[in-house]
């Protein structure tokens, strides 16, 4: 599993835990996070 950072603000996906206050399950790798997901601290695109 990997962790991504926010380029922005530095908060951390990490895959193993997903993002499940926005519906992305535990084991979500990054490239399967919708592409209109944005930073839950921040709000940066995932594009970004």
């Amino acid at each position: 599993m990997n962790i991504w950072e926010c380029i922005i603000c530095g908060w951390l996906y990490d895959e193993s835990l997903g993002c499940p206050e926005d519906g992305i399950a535990p084991g979500t790798r990054w490239e399967d996070v919708p592409e209109d997901w944005t930073c839950p601290v921040c709000g940066v695109s995932k594009q970004d």
